[in-house]
């Protein structure tokens, strides 16, 4: 089979498409013949070495995968040969056949592409984990999203308006904010591009401030950090809670008596480390996801596909924080 693999540390351009054995399901496992592989910004820093989790070399990228059922190992009987699925595999998933842990997958409904598919899990699981189970998101609450174009951010509004909140979304580009718009978004914020000196961090902070109304933001949803995130803490509201998700701008380093001024909580949002401990609740907000999903109320936005070959353009354009929603690779037809 092919397989774009990562044979040393580096940006994309090192990506190699080369040929491995086919894999193997064993006890409890299925083969998935992946159809579509999702980008998302941990595939940029894993093929750098910069991600908690190194996988020994030579390794493929890929999160998150949509395909076809083709074959089980023994004690396998919730799936079929022919079955299509989705499931996240945290790394190998730009790979033409992937073993994945059967209970670790869910069918891909009827009606929905791979593509559609293969965009759904890691963003919105992510989002539903954090708004719920760390940022106690609640109907009437004011939330602000930063980075609000990209997959996560995107989720993040269409979930908030799902759950009753007024969303707020802070993006780079008109082109941006036109797409949180068309996500549901309440209001946009333009911000420019960082470093920012103190001047520039203060006037941000009061664009959040001035968006987000007297009382402040009651969550803050900040898959960026860098210089974004001081000011977004200067505008959350009294016992706040910001939601630490992601860092392409840079690990920001935040000025304690901010979150005793506002008696504010910073909560770190691990959705694997999370799903691993309590597979039981995770399980559950998937299921509401599909629900969601169902009704409309959310929608996977994948607006470029690459072709398998040209799956390091994709993580190129991840790493420059150019993608709005999601990226995907179609590795086969």
């Amino acid at each position: 089979m092919r397989a774009l693999l990562s044979t040393a540390p580096g940006g994309p351009e090192t990506l190699v498409l080369d040929e491995l054995p086919d894999p193997m399901a064993g006890a409890g496992q299925v083969v998935v013949a992946v159809k579509a592989c999702a980008i998302n910004y941990p595939d940029v820093l894993i093929i750098e070495d910069k991600y908690q989790f190194k996988p020994q070399r030579p390794f493929a990228p890929g999160g998150e995968i949509a395909g076809v059922v083709d074959s089980v190992g023994d004690g396998v009987t919730e799936w079929q040969v022919g079955d299509r699925v989705i499931g996240m595999v945290g790394h190998g998933g730009l790979v033409e056949k992937v073993v994945v842990e059967a209970a670790k997958l869910y069918k891909l409904p009827d009606g929905r592409s791979f593509a559609e598919g293969a965009a759904l899990l890691l963003t919105y699981a992510t989002t539903i984990h954090a708004l719920l189970d760390r940022g106690h998101l609640k109907q009437g609450h004011t939330m602000l999203v930063l980075g609000a174009a990209g997959g996560v951010g995107l989720a993040a509004i269409e979930l908030g308006k799902a759950f009753g909140a007024r969303v707020v979304a802070a993006v780079s580009s008109d082109e941006k904010a036109a797409a949180a718009k068309q996500a549901g978004a309440d209001d946009t914020i333009l911000y420019a591009r960082a470093p920012f000196d103190r001047d520039q961090s203060k006037a941000l902070a009061e664009q959040f401030k001035s968006a987000g109304g007297k009382a402040g933001y009651d969550v803050i949803y900040d898959p960026v950090g860098g210089d974004y995130a001081e000011p977004a803490v200067r505008s959350i509201g009294w016992e706040g809670r910001y939601l630490v998700v992601g860092f392409p701008a840079g690990i920001p380093k935040l000025p304690l008596n901010l979150t005793l001024l506002k008696s504010c909580d910073v909560c770190g949002v691990f959705w694997g480390a999370f799903a691993a401990r309590d597979p039981r609740a995770n399980a559950a907000h998937i299921d509401h996801l599909f629900r969601l999903w169902a009704e409309g109320k959310i929608a996977p936005r994948v607006t470029e596909t690459f072709a398998f070959e040209d799956g390091g353009h994709a993580i190129a354009k991840m790493a420059a924080r150019a993608a709005i929603g999601k990226l995907v690779v179609n590795v086969a037809a």
